[in-house]
């Protein structure tokens, strides 16, 4: 007989999986920083949970069944730990930044934090992300910025994170790193994969040594519409779903 908690143990397992590819999919596309950095995801069901990697596993290797779940202050919940804690490590710190955001967003259900040279190459540079580029377009006056604190061991910074995030979906962590959400694993596949392309193009064209030409103001609105407009789901979920044939043959399966 079905029980009352097959539905959330099936959600579950769905967000196990789409985790685990955004993860495989940040190894592809050289988005990783080791066992450093994290993606997290907020479970389905009535207590907030959390799903965060097991510490020391790397991105290409990741697996649903490598996934923790943690609560708000990212200590571990998980059944599975009760008889091996020792398989179910995770980096509480790492979660000081991506708690203060689904704490304070029920929009965003995934959380990616990068540390990439293109990435922390431009929140390094006083201007930030500069509109030189149709990548650079989509977040044009959708960004928001945080200045470095420190290794994100305060708890009490996230207040001020969650502040500078604002209404956004995308931050740079000033001399840190990036920063980017959405509702599912697509949208925020979308976020970052556009923000870091945005960074590697000014990084490239700021070590050219010449001039950059930028575009008029009402071109840079009308491309940030642009790329909100009606239809965009679509595209994104397509766009995810080709980015999955791309660790569809690696092994061990992420989905396992």
């Amino acid at each position: 007989m079905e029980t009352t908690t097959t539905p959330i143990v099936a959600a579950e397992q769905k967000v196990r999986e789409d985790l685990a590819a955004l993860y495989r999919l940040m190894a592809h596309f050289r988005m990783t920083d080791m066992i450093d950095t994290h993606i997290t995801a907020r479970l389905p069901g009535p207590k907030p949970a959390f799903l965060i990697n097991r510490y020391g596993v790397l991105f290409h290797e990741m697996r649903a069944s490598d996934l923790v779940k943690i609560d708000y202050e990212g200590k571990v919940i998980d059944e599975r730990a009760r008889d091996t804690p020792e398989l179910f490590i995770v980096n509480e710190a790492g979660f000081t930044i991506h708690s203060a955001v689904h704490m304070a967003r029920e929009d965003i259900a995934f959380v990616v934090h990068t540390h990439t040279a293109a990435g922390t190459a431009v929140s390094a540079q006083e201007q930030g992300l500069l509109p030189i580029s149709q990548h650079a377009l989509k977040f044009y006056g959708k960004l928001g910025y945080h200045d470095y604190e420190g290794i994100a061991l305060d708890l009490g910074e996230r207040e001020r994170l969650v502040a500078d995030l604002g209404p956004h979906k995308a931050m740079i962590l000033r001399n840190h790193g990036l920063l980017a959400g959405g509702a599912s694993a697509a949208h925020a596949f979308h976020e970052i994969y556009f923000l870091e392309r945005a960074c590697q193009a000014q990084v490239q064209a700021l070590a050219a040594g010449v001039p950059l030409r930028i575009p008029p103001e009402h071109v840079r609105e009308l491309t940030a519409r642009q790329f909100d407009s009606e239809g965009a789901d679509a595209i994104i979920a397509l766009a995810w779903q080709a980015a999955l044939r791309l660790i569809a043959d690696n092994l061990p399966d992420y989905r396992s």
